[in-house]
């Protein structure tokens, strides 16, 4: 398999198959494949590993694309403006993404449901209680509204970050809340009462803007009744 990520911030995820290769792909995200693509939609992993994923905002089936006769493309994209990024698994990481970021994967790589540890993170956090939680070996592919800053954080290395701007983070990383702190950095800062806090090691992924923000920042342009 072969693949590169094109575009600027609508972005494509190129995938070039051989007749021996499959990926697995969320429902709605496929855009074009070339004449010798086939499309077939499982409900991997039974009745269970479909609920599961369904609740973490991934799907019930996933769709399955195989080449035929030779060489094949398949190309997918997000839903919202915004970035793909690759995630590689070796079998010893696991990461936790947030909901409905998991694009396609190899078929090595298990889809799961994850959870948040902690209470205040569930309610002040921005991700909710429910994750999708990826493991096991290949390669992953995410999306996510907004540009991306991926960073590599050392043991101890702590980062805080605005509600819901956490896209991805490996499962070594510890994710909490914190208070911003200040009585006008609470009221006029504009990021309310609490910041996520991901405290290394292990790789984040950051986005410059949340579909919520998207959505609040397009309302005011719509016709109102």
């Amino acid at each position: 398999m072969r693949y590169t990520i094109t575009g600027d911030n609508l972005q494509f995820v190129n995938i070039q198959l051989d007749p021996d290769e499959t990926i697995r792909a969320t429902p709605g995200n496929f855009k074009y494949m070339s004449g010798n693509m086939r499309m077939d939609t499982k409900m991997e992993g039974g009745l269970l590993k479909g609920l599961k994923r369904s609740i973490s905002g991934a799907s019930f089936f996933l769709v399955n694309f195989k080449s035929e006769g030779g060489t094949g493309v398949v190309g997918l994209g997000g839903n919202v403006p915004g970035k793909i990024i690759d995630l590689k698994l070796d079998g010893t990481k696991t990461y936790l993404l947030q909901r409905s970021a998991y694009l396609a994967s190899d078929p090595g790589v298990d889809v799961d449901i994850g959870f948040q540890k902690k209470l205040g993170s569930i309610f002040f956090g921005g991700e909710g209680l429910v994750l999708q939680r990826i493991s096991g070996k290949g390669v992953a592919w995410a999306s996510a509204c907004g540009d991306f800053n991926v960073i590599d954080l050392k043991p101890g290395e702590q980062y805080k970050v605005s509600t819901a701007n956490a896209v991805a983070w490996e499962e070594s990383v510890k994710y909490d809340i914190a208070a911003v702190g200040g009585f006008k950095n609470a009221l006029f800062g504009g990021e309310g009462l609490f910041v996520t806090t991901l405290t290394g090691p292990g790789k984040i992924v950051i986005q410059s803007m949340t579909l919520s923000e998207l959505a609040a920042s397009l309302y005011q342009y719509m016709p109102q009744s």
